[in-house]
């Protein structure tokens, strides 16, 4: 599949539907592509579809279908958008908190395997019910610990504005939990205590009524 380059081959692209709620199309939009005029398209759309239907399959409609509908704040990249984002934030241009390209390999930057030939995907998430019922410091450690518990996802990192918090599928899932949000730091990952087991009583409260 060609990278699209028209708007008719880009609104053909956008339809690829993902699973059984999302197309790709939902995973396109950026605040830095629509500022800056870029345009925020794959240049592998068969990889890019590969892996975010990885990461709606099997991460975000479990979550959808436990907490009703989720928003997606920021998703796929392509490699000249993150690029600008990261020397933006070197810069210290405003607020675009990308990581390196690199970094981004099998994350935001869906189409782009990352130095390990893995294969992975990040989406920016808000799920409304939960930010409606649990709206204090320390609330997103509830939703952390179901997803943990519930769902084979990579790496979580929740952001203090809307409880949004980064999603990642990966095929090699780091199964590592760290937020910017209070209390800021790593929460979880497989060399700490806190890891292996249930972690019920932390969730529990947040299924009742869901």
């Amino acid at each position: 599949m060609p990278k699209p380059t028209s708007v008719a081959a880009l609104a053909k692209f956008g339809r690829n539907r993902l699973s059984k709620s999302f197309f790709m199309r939902d995973f396109l939009f950026s605040d830095i592509a629509a500022i800056h005029g870029l345009a925020n398209v794959p240049d592998d759309p068969e990889l890019a579809i590969a892996a975010g239907t990885r990461l709606c399959e099997e991460l975000l409609e479990p979550l959808q279908d436990k907490f009703g509908r989720i928003a997606i704040r920021s998703a796929y990249r392509s490699k000249e958008v993150n690029a600008l984002g990261n020397e933006m934030q070197r810069q210290g241009k405003g607020d675009y908190s990308c990581a390196s390209n690199e970094a981004n390999y099998a994350a935001h930057i869906w189409d782009e395997r990352d130095a390990g030939g893995h294969m992975g995907a990040t989406a920016c998430i808000v799920v409304p019910s939960f930010l409606d019922r649990f709206p204090q410091d320390g609330d997103w450690q509830k939703l952390a610990w179901w997803i943990h518990d519930h769902l084979p996802y990579s790496s979580l990192y929740f952001f203090k504005e809307l409880r949004a918090f980064n999603i990642q599928w990966h095929e090699q899932p780091e199964r590592r939990i760290d937020s910017y949000a209070e209390p800021k730091g790593c929460l979880t990952k497989p060399d700490m205590a806190n890891h292996a087991g249930s972690h019920e009583s932390e969730w529990r409260m947040i299924v009742s009524g869901a």
